[in-house]
Order: C-alpha cells, then sequence, then structure tokens
C-alpha cells in the first residue's frame, strides 16, 4: 500500500511538528547550560549540571528529532513512507507515555519548578497526540499503488496505448533484500538478547523497590522532566527490536523503517555507555578490571557496531512488488489470454467510407 499525497503532507507536518517541539526544549537547554559540551557531558551522565536552572533533555531527545526529520523528509519525498509514519508514531508513543506518571509525581517537585514541569506535561500530552496522528494519518492514508490513476489510465487507451503501462513503474513499499534481511535478524535479534541479560542481571542486583524505579523514575534515578526512566527505555528497545527481527526475518515491509528507529538508538546507547568508558579509563584499562566491567564494554561496543552496520544496510532501497500485487497493468488479465473489455490498446481504427 502507499499513501495518498494529503496523507504524506499530513505525516510530514505530525512529524515537523514533533521535531519542532523537542528542538524548542533543546534549545532552551543549549541556553541555560554554560556551554553546548557541557550539555552533552549532561546528556552522556559525565557529570551534573552546572547551569543556572535544571535542565530538561536528554540525549534520547536528540535521538527523537533526528529520527522526526529524517520521516518527514521521507513522507514528503516518497509514497511508501506508511511504515515510516507508523515507526515514528509507535516510537513517540513508548518514550513519551512514562512523562504522564513522571511529572505528575510529587517527589518531581524537588527536581523542577512547577511552571517548568506543567509546561513539560503539556508538551508530553501534545507528543503523545501527534504521535496516535501520525499512526492514524498512516492507517487512514493508504491506497492501492496505482489505484488514483486507474479510472485515468483506462479512459487514455484512445489516445495513448501505453498510458496504463506508465503507471506499473509506480513505486512500492519495498521489503528487505534476502541478505540484510538475515544481517537484520541477527543484530536486531543479539541486541535485543544482550540488552535483556543485563536488565536482568539488574534486576537481580538491585532491591526490589529500588530496581521499580528504572521504570517509575522515582527518586533513586536521577530523571530530568523530559527523560525516559532507563528500564522502560530498555523494555521498549528490546521489544521493537525483536518484532523488527521476526519482521525482517520474514520479510515484512514495517522491519526497514523500525530497524532504523532501534539502530538510532542503538548507537546512542552504545556510544553513551563507551563515552563512559572512556572517561572512567575502563579502554585504557581492561585487562585490569573486573569481568563485569569488561562484558559492559564489550556490550557497548557491540551495540554501537550494531546500530552503526544496520543504519547503512536497512536505508538501502528494497525489493519492491509488483503495483496491485499480479501481472504488469499492460499484460492481458484474462484467465484466457485476451484482455478484458477496457484494457489493452485500442483495436484498429477503420476509416469511414469515402476516405
Amino acid at each position: 500500500m502507499t499513501l495518498t499525497r494529503g496523507a504524506r503532507i499530513t505525516g510530514a507536518v505530525l512529524c515537523a511538528a514533533l521535531a519542532l517541539i523537542v528542538a524548542a526544549w533543546i534549545v532552551r537547554d543549549l541556553t541555560t547550560a554554560a556551554d553546548p559540551l557541557d550539555l552533552w557531558r549532561y546528556w552522556t551522565g559525565s557529570r551534573r549540571s552546572v547551569a543556572s536552572a535544571p535542565l530538561t533533555t536528554t540525549l534520547q531527545d536528540l535521538l527523537l528529532f533526528a529520527v522526526y526529520v529524517t520521516v518527514a523528509l521521507a513522507a514528503l519525498r516518497s509514497p511508501v513512507a506508511a511504515a515510516a509514519l507508523v515507526a515514528a508514531g509507535v516510537i513517540t508513543l513508548a518514550v513519551r507515555l512514562p512523562g504522564l506518571w513522571v511529572l505528575s509525581s510529587s517527589w518531581m517537585d524537588l527536581r523542577s519548578a512547577d511552571e517548568l514541569r506543567t509546561r513539560a506535561l503539556y508538551c508530553a500530552f501534545a507528543a503523545l497526540g501527534l504521535g496516535i496522528g501520525l499512526i492514524i494519518t498512516a492507517a487512514a492514508g493508504r491506497r492501492a499503488p496505482g489505484a488514483a490513476h486507474d479510472l485515468y489510465a483506462r479512459d487514455s487507451y484512445a489516445h495513448d496505448p501505453y498510458a496504463r503501462g506508465a503507471y506499473a513503474h509506480e513505486r512500492t513499499p519495498t521489503r528487505p533484500t534476502q541478505g540484510v534481511s538475515v544481517l537484520a535478524f541477527l543484530l536486531l535479534g543479539a541486541s535485543a538478547g544482550v540488552l535483556a541479560a543485563w536488565e536482568i542481571y539488574t534486576a537481580t542486583d538491585y532491591a526490589g523497590t529500588r530496581y521499580l524505579d528504572r521504570f517509575t523514575g522515582s527518586t533513586s534515578v536521577r530523571l530530568p522532566p523530559l527523560g525516559t526512566p532507563p528500564g522502560w527505555l530498555t523494555a521498549v528497545i528490546v521489544v521493537l527490536a525483536l518484532v523488527a527481527a521476526v519482521g525482517a526475518l520474514f520479510h515484512a515491509v514495517f522491519s526497514r523503517p523500525l530497524g532504523l528507529v532501534v539502530a538510532v538508538f542503538l548507537v546512542g546507547m552504545g556510544g553513551t555507555g563507551l563515552d563512559f568508558a572512556v572517561r572512567n579509563e575502563l579502554m585504557s584499562h581492561l585487562g585490569d578490571v573486573g569481568l563485569r566491567e569488561q562484558l559492559l564494554v564489550g556490550s557497548w561496543l557491540f551495540e554501537l557496531a550494531a546500530g552503526a552496520v544496520l543504519l547503512p544496510a536497512l536505508a538501502r532501497r528494497g525489493e519492491g512488488d509488483a503495483p496491485g500485487g499480479g501481472a504488469p497493468a499492460w499484460q492481458p488479465q484474462s484467465g484466457h489470454g485476451y484482455p478484458q473489455p477496457g484494457y489493452g490498446p485500442p483495436p484498429p481504427q477503420t476509416p469511414p467510407p469515402g476516405w
């Protein structure tokens, strides 16, 4: 299925609105922080902010901004961006949903002013509404490839016998190729396994209430107003990675954009971990640290490498389906090899008598 022009424009506008919301908060933090490097260190957990006011964003906001801009451009340029709109809507709902209970909690009074928290809560509601709008737009704006031109092409045979054949080349949603499907299945599945294993280890290492804070964002987790609880974010990436991996194995159309979104977050998570390892000299003394730290560094390296490999692999155009799912539009459609009425080149014209 492809998208109508109106649905493409609507989806691009919704993504642009989401990008503007995120950009406004990032600009606010850039002007609040001492310098851009201070904000980056805050995002990667290098140190607490030295800004005059509390910072509100995380590295995930920058990743979401990149996703929104990319999907908006894809919706404007391509009629087959329905799956990309759904992927952007799903990641928006998954990342912004915890803001409803995080920003409404009483312990957030100790971290940010009421005005700042209220603005963040309004933006969370707006983001959720826009994310739902992206999914509805992708579902309501679908059409069969070439459907908008069928009547025109059928009426054009009297003037141009190739009119209908021209629409047989209309772009259709693409599926990952065989090699990319296997690669995506292996990397996405392995990444989900690595993240899930560390989350299980964390659950056994923490006490019950302390571990629940990783999902609620409570007092033991230092979380900015727009932040997503780390346990919740890990669970979301694991689920999306598994869905994209299974979809890639079966050459599903949605596996490419969903896998790209997961790859962006894998790069961010792996890059943040390696930044921590470099700052704490884990890389230079890897042979001297314990097994746990060695496994952590190895996991961060794998996440970064997996995301970096998946991005160009899934970004390449895959295999397309024939418009309409059947024979090319210019071929005979009848089971006996004869054209159905109204299809095919017009019959020879017989001159009238006297010519």
